[in-house]
């Protein structure tokens, strides 16, 4: 699977801890079925990576940008691991099944982002 391989191409083998960040745009035209999503893809999500480096999931939803237009994402989801090396593991292991879950909840493409904390 596309999402799959982008995030396990990495040569990084860092062990610090990182922040995955989900984010899903916002638009008049996009479908995102938040019953769904908090009650079948979260538990899915944790259920699968928990045992491999996930340590947390925080959900936000977006309400408003800084300049008072509408958001630029609707929800937001914050996955904390390990290392990424641990995240590359879980998704090599069960990213195929947790990607393909999302067109059953959402129309949009979320974009995915690996951080690393700075301070």
């Amino acid at each position: 699977m596309m999402l799959t391989s982008r995030f396990t191409t990495s040569t990084s083998t860092s062990t610090t801890m990182i922040l995955i960040t989900v984010m899903y745009p916002a638009g008049p035209e996009d479908s995102f079925n938040r019953g769904y999503y908090l009650e079948t893809h979260i538990p899915l999500v944790k259920e699968r990576w928990s045992s491999m480096g996930l340590e947390s999931v925080q959900l936000l939803r977006g309400i408003a940008s800084g300049d008072g237009r509408e958001t630029v994402y609707q929800v937001i989801a914050l996955l904390s691991f390990r290392s990424q090396q641990e995240f590359q593991k879980a998704v090599q292991a069960h990213g195929q099944e947790i990607f393909a879950d999302i067109p059953k909840f959402t129309s949009v493409q979320p974009v995915v982002q690996i951080n690393e904390a700075l301070g």
